[in-house]
C-alpha cells in the first residue's frame, strides 16, 4: 500500500475504531444506568406492595379485635388469627427480600408485641368459652382495646408506613451514583468526539498539503503548458503518488515533444 493511500486508510480506520469503542463503552454504561434505575423502581414498587399487604392484614386484625373485644362477637376469632398470620408471613417475605434490614427492626418488634397481646387475649377468651362473649362488651373489652391494643396498633401501622418509605432514604446515594454513571456514559463520547475532530483536522491538513495543493499546481501547470506552451513546472515538493503523477506528466510532455520533432 502506497504512502498517501496508507495515510488516508489509517486515518479513516482510526475514526471508525474510535466510534466503535466510544459507542460500546457508552452502551455498557447506559446499560448499567438503565439496570440501576430499574432496580430502584422495582424495589420501591415491591416495598409498596408488601407494605400495602401488611396494612391490609393489620386493618383486618384491628376490625376483628374490635368485634371480639368491644362487641363480644366470637365469630371473628378465626379472622383475627388469619390476619395475624398474614401479617407475619408478609413481614417474613419483606425480611428475606430486603437489602437493608434495619428499617424492619421496629416493624418486627411491633408485630411481635401485637402477636403476644393478641395471643394473650385469645387465650383469655378460650378460658371463658362458656360465656356469651370473650369479655363483657363495652366495658372491660372496650377498656382493654383503648388502653392496650389501640396504642400498639398505632405503632404497628406507623412502622409499616416507615417501611413503605424506607427506600426514599437510599435514593440520594443511589441517585448520586446514577449521576456518576451518566457522566461516565457521556465521557467516552466527548473524548472520542475531541479525538475525531483532531483526526479529521489532521486528515484535512495532510490531504490539502500532499494531495489537493499538488493536484491544483499540476492542473495549473498543465493548463499553462497546453494553452501558452509554458514549460510544465510544479512548485513545491511532491511525494508518493503525487510525485509519480508529476513524473508521468513530465514523461508524456517529453514524448510529445519528441514526436513533434
Amino acid at each position: 500500500m502506497t504512502g498517501m493511500r496508507r495515510r488516508v486508510t489509517i486515518g479513516f480506520l482510526s475514526i471508525v475504531c474510535l466510534l466503535f469503542f466510544s459507542g460500546m463503552v457508552s452502551f455498557l454504561e447506559l446499560s448499567h444506568l438503565s439496570r440501576d434505575t430499574g432496580e430502584i423502581l422495582k424495589a420501591n414498587k415491591r416495598n409498596i406492595e408488601l407494605a400495602k399487604e401488611m396494612l391490609d392484614a393489620a386493618h383486618e386484625q384491628n376490625v376483628a379485635l374490635v368485634h371480639l373485644s368491644v362487641f363480644g362477637d366470637k365469630s371473628y376469632d378465626s379472622l383475627c388469627r388469619a390476619s395475624m398470620e398474614r401479617l407475619e408471613n408478609t413481614l417474613l417475605v419483606a425480611q428475606n427480600e430486603a437489602l437493608e434490614k434495619s428499617f424492619l427492626d421496629s416493624l418486627a418488634f411491633a408485630t411481635t408485641e401485637l402477636r403476644l397481646l393478641t395471643d394473650n387475649y385469645l387465650a383469655f377468651g378460650a378460658r371463658h368459652a362458656d360465656s356469651t362473649a370473650l369479655v363483657r362488651p363495652d366495658s372491660v373489652g372496650g377498656k382493654w382495646y383503648n388502653d392496650e391494643y389501640e396504642a400498639l396498633y398505632g405503632r404497628l401501622t406507623s412502622a409499616i408506613k416507615n417501611y413503605m418509605t424506607s427506600t426514599q432514604s437510599s435514593l440520594a446515594p443511589r441517585a448520586e451514583q446514577m449521576k456518576t454513571n451518566a457522566y461516565r456514559a457521556v465521557t467516552p463520547v466527548l473524548i472520542s468526539l475531541a479525538v475525531m475532530i483532531a483526526t479529521v483536522l489532521m486528515l484535512f491538513y495532510f490531504m490539502t498539503i500532499y494531495c489537493v495543493n499538488p493536484i491544483l499546481r499540476m492542473n495549473k501547470g498543465l493548463g499553462d503548458y497546453l494553452a501558452f506552451r509554458v514549460p510544465f513546472t510544479v512548485k513545491g515538493d511532491c511525494k508518493d503518488e503525487m510525485l509519480e503523477l508529476k513524473e508521468k506528466i513530465d514523461t508524456l510532455i517529453a514524448i510529445s515533444k519528441q514526436t513533434k520533432s
